[in-house]
């Protein structure tokens, strides 16, 4: 149980990689929270998976990091336009359809692997990720489509539309879930989302970004140190962090009240 300055240069580009999934996944949280279609992101992240082992499975992506990423990006944009028309043709049951969509490509996920040796391993790096393993090179696309995304997502705004709005959140789950696994993008979605809700756009965004922020630097930290996984560490250090917020923003509301 030891810290080595050594770390830092894992613990370095793993933040980086936190930071570049917190500039998407803030926004389109509370976008999502506001839809009230929380399980979105699970959903597509996992479809997106789905596609990286159905393309392995083919050997379509054997040492091609490129054919993986189009694999994962075609999955999730097919995941996201059938989202857009059930959402279209059945909105009362539209949060529904999702959970019934994650099941499938999770289900789909171990069926496939359920005849391959690393089969396992394989499930545990796309559900957990392997965020300690990403390099400042390999984040330079993610930041690249990042910046391009929430180009649109700030310029466009609302005229989006429906169509718009899934197409977005399926190309940044898509890398996103390369980079840090599905718990921990569905985690940095929804739990900076719940700790700011009821801010205000400006000062909610910043607020839930930087506990976002807090949360990872904590969680790398302490997964260095106590050799956990960082990123089931990370899930439990934004839920503490997103209750801690909330409950200070209530003490807060409380003092503001008593003094009027």
């Amino acid at each position: 149980m030891s810290f080595n300055p050594a770390d830092l240069s894992i613990i370095g580009p793993a933040l980086v990689a936190g930071v570049l999934v917190l500039l998407t996944h803030v926004p389109m949280g509370r976008e999502v929270l506001s839809k009230g279609i929380i399980f979105i992101d699970l959903a597509i992240a996992q479809v997106a998976g789905l596609g990286v082992i159905a393309a392995d499975m083919l050997h379509f992506g054997h040492d091609n990091a490129w054919v993986v990423q189009v694999s994962a990006g075609v999955a999730a944009l097919l995941g996201a336009l059938l989202l857009t028309w059930t959402e279209k043709k059945f909105p009362e049951i539209q949060e529904a359809l999702i959970g019934g969509l994650f099941a499938l490509a999770a289900t789909g996920s171990i069926l496939l692997l359920s005849n391959n040796p690393e089969g396992g391993e394989h499930l545990k790096d796309l559900l957990v990720g392997q965020i300690l393993w990403v390099s400042l090179k390999s984040l330079i696309p993610v930041l690249v489509l990042y910046a391009l995304i929430l180009g649109v997502w700030f310029g466009v705004g609302k005229k989006l539309g429906r169509i718009g709005f899934y197409v977005l959140f399926a190309l940044a789950v898509t890398a996103s879930v390369q980079v840090v696994g599905v718990y921990l993008v569905f985690a940095s979605l929804i739990m900076p989302a719940l700790a700011v809700r009821g801010m205000g756009d400006k000062q909610g965004l910043a607020a839930a970004f930087g506990m976002g922020v807090v949360a990872y630097a904590v969680g790398l930290a302490l997964s260095t140190v106590f050799d956990l996984p960082s990123g089931a560490l990370i899930v439990w250090c934004l839920a503490v962090c997103a209750i801690i917020m909330a409950i200070l923003r209530k003490l807060m509301d409380g003092k503001r009240e008593a003094r009027a």
